[in-house]
């Protein structure tokens, strides 16, 4: 792996580029991937860590968008649900299919929203009556018949939704089974997609935590915010993936655009054993009495509710408030009304910014979570293409990044040289589909590395067969498990900061890991994890404490943990 100070040299000594790609959301690093498979010479540049701003911000669900039919989104929804088809061939470590229940309280309701959308004269969409879900669950099934990789949906009656979930409102008249897909480490998909890129091309270049902070003429100026350098990067055409940042990133290159118009969701993550038991493995999709839409999630042993979606102007400033959480409280009891969520449950939250089109649309869950390119043509003041990636999902990044792809392509007068529709990302590689063939692996690779089993496990569950490289790394040495966090262990988290782009304890808290998501951090547990960073990346005593203080910081005031859960109790 080339180091970080080799990729800065080499920019100096080379700053010329076909491609440069700014912002390392998913959108960003898939179109990265795409570029580096067909050879072309690209960078990417983010100014924080990977997947650390929008992208770490999603429900963690690759998911058709049944509620975009009603809207009269057909092709967008086709689409997401091909794409999240591919997703769990692609990435079946990261990404599994997971059932989901609709409550309905209504037979007929809804039934106009999709041609008065497409007249214009929806303001507001009305509820989802049992007609219209029934209809939706149908399309569903039919865009996916020819590649269907869940079971289709169930209608249940009264009684047979209440048997389900005891706790569900009893107002219902039924309710609605199907399947969508959950990405519980959303953000390793994204890290894999950026580490598989650099493996197969010695002309892609992924720069996490280095800025853009100017262009002119036929230059790009960038900022490693470690160092403090300025370097000059000289493209043919760029890629403005900022997600809700891309006007501020398009003004720092003298285009003062008005592209987005982003939204901000925000999220709550639960430690409420009833409420888990109630979900009884299935994620609850419902209307709000607002007409917005909510979520319980089972996420692990947590459970994810949410999310809001509010407008908002400066992506840099957005936390989940007070009035979010007291939102989620009150529809929790409107759901299940047998359920009490408060407060002292919740483990963690997090926030972000959708980078959906500006728009003065009144109801802001009216706007189209479809994706495009919008292109800023060369001028006097910059003598490059800016094509700026509007919208998008998790879901549908492959194809969004297919389509800037081929656009780039064409621009430089290059062709596909392959497809990424079946390529396999990360830990997906060489995965075993059936339980025979998963036994398999699992011993050949513990006969390989004599690791213990039930470890062995563990690991797969979170790297897929990237496990193996963990597994490797891991016996090279004598190996611990964490003292206040034995489900991880020493050289665990070693093999992720040697080997996955790490900057900050933050990132493996927060990226590398879910440890931060599951509510699993406490003091202790953050000065070990800053000891262990510490002794891979070579920090001083006063670096390792200083990026403690830097995480504490983050985890209390972006995540919501107490400040005294992040006080060391004992010893190190």
């Amino acid at each position: 792996m080339t180091t970080r100070q080799a990729k800065f040299d080499h920019l100096r000594a080379h700053p010329q580029v076909s491609v440069l790609v700014i912002g390392a959301g998913i959108n960003g690093i898939g179109t990265f991937r795409d570029l580096a498979l067909q050879g072309i010479d690209v960078l990417l540049v983010e100014k924080g860590d990977y997947c650390s701003g929008s992208s770490a911000a999603s429900t963690r669900q690759a998911h058709g968008g049944l509620r975009y039919l009603e809207h009269g989104d057909f092709r967008l929804v086709r689409e997401s649900l091909l794409e999240r088809n591919r997703l769990v061939m692609n990435a079946p470590h990261a990404v599994e299919p997971m059932l989901t229940t609709i409550p309905i309280y209504k037979w007929f309701s809804g039934l106009l929203n999709a041609p008065l959308k497409f007249m214009g004269w929806l303001q507001k969409p009305n509820e989802r009556g049992y007609l219209v879900v029934k209809l939706g669950m149908m399309l569903y099934d039919w865009f996916t018949r020819n590649n269907r990789v869940t079971p289709t949906h169930q209608m249940l009656s009264r009684s047979q939704a209440l048997k389900r979930h005891p706790h569900l409102n009893p107002d219902i008249i039924g309710a609605a089974t199907y399947y969508d897909c959950q990405m519980l480490q959303a953000e390793r998909i994204g890290v894999e997609l950026v580490l598989d890129a650099e493996s197969e091309s010695p002309n892609a270049n992924a720069l996490n935590y280095c800025s853009v902070v100017g262009g002119s003429g036929d230059s790009v100026q960038i900022k490693d915010e470690l160092s403090g350098e300025l370097y000059t990067v000289q493209p043919k055409v760029v890629i403005n993936a900022g997600g809700a940042w891309i006007d501020f990133v398009n003004r720092s290159m003298q285009h003062p655009t008005h592209f987005i118009g982003g939204t901000k969701g925000s999220h709550i993550v639960v430690d409420h054993p009833e409420l888990f038991k109630t979900l009884n493995g299935s994620v609850l999709y419902f209307e709000n009495m607002d007409g917005r839409l909510g979520i319980f999630e089972p996420f692990g042993d947590k459970i994810i509710i949410g999310a809001t979606d509010i407008r908002a102007d400066n992506p840099d400033s957005v936390v989940c408030t007070d009035e979010e959480i007291d939102y989620f409280l009150k529809f929790s009891s409107h759901v299940l009304p047998g359920i009490t969520v408060d407060r002292s449950q919740i483990v963690f939250h997090f926030c972000g910014v959708r980078p959906l089109p500006a728009s003065d649309v009144e109801f802001v869950g009216l706007v189209s979570r479809d994706h495009s390119i919008r292109v800023v043509e060369p001028d006097d003041g910059v003598h490059f293409p800016v094509y700026s990636l509007i919208g998008g999902k998790w879901t549908t990044f492959r194809a969004f990044s297919e389509q800037v792809t081929d656009k780039a392509l064409a621009f430089l007068g290059q062709s596909r040289k392959t497809s990424t529709e079946n390529t396999a990302i990360g830990g997906g590689k060489g995965y075993p589909r059936t339980d025979a063939a998963r036994d398999l692996w699992l011993k050949q690779v513990q006969s390989n590395t004599g690791i213990n089993a039930e470890r062995l496990q563990t690991l797969f569950h979170r790297y897929g067969t990237r496990a193996e490289a963990v597994a490797q790394f891991i016996v090279v040495d004598s190996d611990v498990p964490l003292r206040h966090l034995p489900t991880y262990s020493q050289r665990e988290v070693m093999f992720l900061a040697a080997n996955e782009a790490v900057i900050h304890l933050d990132d493996v808290i927060l990226r590398r890991s879910l440890i931060g998501m599951m509510g699993l951090i406490n003091g202790d547990v953050l000065a070990q994890l800053g000891e262990i960073v510490g002794s891979v990346s070579g920090w001083s005593d006063t670096q390792i404490q200083q990026e403690i203080e830097r995480a504490a910081d983050i985890l209390q005031h972006k995540h919501g943990v107490p400040a005294e859960r992040l006080v060391t109790r004992t010893n190190r």
